[in-house]
Order: C-alpha cells, then structure tokens, then sequence
C-alpha cells in the first residue's frame, strides 16, 4: 500500500467520527438539505485556521498531528465544500482610523421586493458599514458601523445614511467594549 493510500485510508476512517459537538460546522450537501457534520481532524483545521489563516500547511499538519500532504488534500476539500470561504487579515480598527463603532437599528418603511433591494444596496455600498443583517421582527435591519469618532458617525448619519429612502427609523447603539 502506498503512501497515498495510505493517507486516503486515513482521512476516510477519520471521516467517520463524529465532528465535535461544541463545533456548529456542517456543510449543505445538496437541495435535500443533507448535512455532515465536521470530524475532530476537520475541526481542528478549522480551529486553527480561524486563529491564525496564515499558518503554513507544514506548521498546521504538525499541529493537528497530521501529515503535511492528506493534511492540505483536507484544507482544499474544506475550500471546495464552502467550509472554509477565505482568508482575510485581522485589522485593528483603532489603526485603522475606525475604532468608533456604531449597531444601527434601522426600520423600513417599505415592503415590496423591488424597494428592499434597493435599500440594501444602497447602504451595502457604504465603506463605514461593515456588515448588514436583515433580521426577522423589529427592527428590519441591524448594521455595525466603523468610523472615527463621534464626530464621523454623526456626519455620517446625517448626511449620507438618513437620506437613504425608505428608512422610518433609526436607534444607535455605540460600542462602550468589545468583550468577544
């Protein structure tokens, strides 16, 4: 048997235990709405990669006690499934000149389909939004924002985000510590 083989022995008997029950990893398997669940190895490179996405395939293989070659055939496979969907830089916003955040409550005013899309992307193509959720219930949307300073997210408020149309209400919530 030869080392490959070996290798896809191995991956194949370790995609048979069960994935960490603290880990809410599952992958979407096709319309019939099929999940499987992570193993501990899938898990742990996942573990890994979310703490430091810069990890070499050497340094990762060695720290989850694999090796280096069925370790990045299990990485790939992550990528392919949508498991893993990048690799981005940690940014301190303080450096970054946005180390005032903002949540935003928004309620719309509008219903139809054609309205709401209009209104997402508009406040999508904001650079001081760094992430929009529509949520069921009230609000219709929550937002995390990132600027400066007070001063910033007032302007920015008044003079770009208000004068979007549809919005019937806003509540800002700013960021007294980040604990997680």
């Amino acid at each position: 048997m030869s080392d490959r083989d070996v290798a896809d022995l191995h991956d194949s008997n370790a995609s048979q235990v069960m994935a960490n029950s603290d880990c809410g990893f599952t992958r979407h398997t096709g319309s019939m709405r099929k999940f499987r669940e992570l193993d501990r190895i899938d898990t742990a490179i996942v573990d890994e990669l979310s703490a430091n996405g810069r990890l070499s395939n050497t340094e990762l293989a060695h720290r989850i006690s694999l090796t280096p070659a069925p370790c990045l055939r299990r990485v790939k496979r992550l990528e392919d499934e949508g498991v893993i969907s990048g690799y981005r830089a940690v940014i301190n916003p303080e450096a970054a000149g946005r180390g005032f955040e903002v949540t935003v409550a928004i309620e719309v005013a509008v219903n139809d389909q054609v309205s709401l899309e209009k209104f997402e992307a508009e406040i999508e193509a904001f650079d001081e939004v760094v992430e929009m959720r529509r949520v069921f219930g009230a609000p219709d949307y929550l937002l995390r924002v990132m600027v400066e300073d007070a001063n910033a997210y007032e302007r920015f408020q008044t003079t770009r985000l208000l004068r979007v149309p549809g919005i019937s209400r806003t509540i800002s919530h700013q960021t007294m510590k980040r604990i997680k």
